[in-house]
């Protein structure tokens, strides 16, 4: 079977839409740290596997310095079910203005990460309090909409109509938002249980 005809797998098929995404975003392929948080591995092997088998049956190919990019796309190119995902600004006070003048751009993204039966939008991180959750400053976070978390989520919750992500824990009737930061400067935010969360965090595309 020739090359960029050999069927790909569900997790290869992710892999190769991560990375056109990736590369349309950044202006750049991204590195196998990025694409490893993207697709929410903890390891980098796993994304390094994925990016030699995709190199193995032509969707990837190296230029003249080496670096990997994608392929041109054949006519027979595998498709993926992708949505529009809107891009709403850095924080939104309030609950998310989908208003079409407040919308930055739009990015498409697997249906796999965003199934079209619940609503998402993205958000642009700021700030270093959730590095060491994978979530960079500038990155482009992805959130599922919701009013309710787990103990544990990534949540973008509401402080003062200013928007923070942070991960949610609760200790009775007291919700305890947590830094996951290498900066010791962010502490813990204690607020009550009316705590209004616009939603959950699925993952983050790192910035260039």
């Amino acid at each position: 079977m020739d090359k960029n005809t050999q069927p790909l797998t569900p997790k290869e098929q992710d892999a190769l839409l991560e990375s056109r995404q990736a590369t349309r975003l950044l202006g750049r392929f991204p590195s196998v740290r990025e694409l490893m948080i993207s697709m929410g591995y903890r390891s980098p092997r796993s994304a390094a596997v994925l990016l030699e088998r995709l190199e193995e049956k032509g969707y990837l190919e190296r230029d003249k310095f080496n670096r990997l990019r994608v392929s041109p796309e054949p006519e027979h190119a595998i498709t993926t079910d992708t949505v529009d995902i809107p891009v709403i600004g850095s924080a939104c006070c309030g609950t998310p203005d989908w208003a079409e003048q407040n919308i930055e751009n739009y990015v498409k993204v697997s249906t796999r990460l965003a199934p079209r039966d619940r609503k998402h939008f993205f958000l642009r991180a700021k700030g270093d309090s959730m590095n060491e959750a994978g979530i960079e400053s500038s990155d482009l976070v992805l959130v599922r909409v919701q009013e309710s978390a787990n103990e544990g989520d990534r949540v973008v919750a509401l402080i003062d109509d200013e928007a923070t992500i942070k991960e949610f824990r609760r200790r009775g009737d007291v919700v305890v938002l947590m830094p996951r930061s290498t900066n010791p400067s962010h502490q813990p935010i204690l607020v009550s249980d009316q705590l209004r969360i616009q939603g959950v965090v699925v993952t983050a595309i790192p910035a260039l």
